[in-house]
């Protein structure tokens, strides 16, 4: 084992996550004695007492025990699991606490963003491969499967999310954004009845499939509905007798913002049709509507991968949350 010190955390906290690793990747075994204190101390040079430490934390753990003059042991393998998610948002903390409330003591999980960045990406992973028990991983593109995936066994890695690519081999959890899309506005339609114009406000630079743009068109085209799309809430500003699918939280926020100033109420004077449900649309103004999948089932689901080896290909179906907005 060897380890390179990080400033990051502490050195009992990596000490202890280092033998964790071992004993979750089989270098010890259920019943195997651990190296000595004083073996430790000297090979990783560092005291007696981070060693002493580390040993607590992981005894703790309920991953070793001790017994007096005999030294430290393994009392139960640890599963190390690697959680690659692209960005933080509300949702994806529901679908974390879901999957992690599920899961029994010996289960380590390391939570990780790369933020849509293909560089970042590869090299969490390259650092990854080999270190994991289980993958469960958000590609950073819906369109291109990234060849780094190729280096883990199939068996260990559950892809999340993206998925418009060949991943056959693969067990996958993956949402829908076009058709998936198409069927949960028309599940919205008496609603969105009501409304003149139907307006998509897509920022440029948002890493959303670009496909949703044109199955949002042809649900607007098939059905009667006058439509544009905008590329930003600036260039945007709220019109009675129309309806907006926005898809980012943030442009959610100030667009209600700017009703507030022209005296336009949401769900009265204009709608608002939100993509990813979170908790705080519950209690935005009366609702906000959104299309979603059930977050918390996918995290229900990659606890069934991990402890169970339970095998998915499967799109989660698009919900519609009917709320004051509409």
């Amino acid at each position: 084992m060897k380890l390179a010190f990080g400033q990051q955390t502490s050195k009992v906290k990596q000490l202890a996550d280092k033998i964790a690793q071992a004993i979750s990747l089989g270098e010890y075994k259920i019943g195997d004695l651990l190296p000595s204190i004083n073996r430790l101390s000297t090979h990783y040079q560092v005291s007696r007492d981070t060693v002493f430490k580390a040993f607590l934390d992981l005894r703790e753990r309920g991953i070793i025990d001790s017994t007096p003059g005999k030294g430290y042991y393994v009392t139960d393998k640890l599963t190390h699991v690697l959680l690659l998610l692209d960005e933080y948002s509300p949702f994806k903390e529901e679908l974390y606490n879901s999957f992690i409330r599920r899961l029994p003591s010996g289960y380590k999980v390391d939570l990780l963003f790369h933020q849509y960045s293909q560089r970042l990406f590869n090299t969490l992973m390259q650092e990854s491969i080999g270190n994991y028990n289980k993958y469960i991983i958000m590609n950073f593109d819906n369109e291109q499967f990234s060849d780094i995936l190729k280096k883990i066994d199939p068996n260990k890695l559950l892809l999340l999310d993206f998925g418009k690519f060949n991943k056959d081999s693969y067990s996958y959890i993956c949402q829908d954004f076009d058709r998936g899309l198409y069927l949960g506005m028309l599940s919205a339609i008496d609603s969105l009845r009501k409304y003149k114009k139907l307006v998509m406000v897509f920022p440029k630079y948002l890493k959303h499939p670009q496909s949703s743009k044109q199955y949002f068109i042809q649900f607007c085209i098939d059905h009667g509905f006058l439509y544009e799309i905008y590329e930003s809430t600036e260039e945007c500003n709220p019109q009675q007798n129309v309806a907006y699918l926005i898809i980012k939280q943030q442009n959610i926020v100030e667009f209600i913002k700017k009703s507030r100033k022209l005296n336009l109420k949401c769900g009265h004077d204009f709608g608002i049709l939100a993509y990813n449900d979170t908790p705080s649309y519950e209690i935005i103004d009366n609702g906000i509507t959104a299309l979603t999948i059930d977050w918390k089932e996918m995290g229900e689901k990659i606890a069934e991968f991990v402890l169970n080896d339970r095998k998915y290909q499967e799109y989660l179906p698009t919900l519609l949350r009917l709320r004051g907005s509409l």
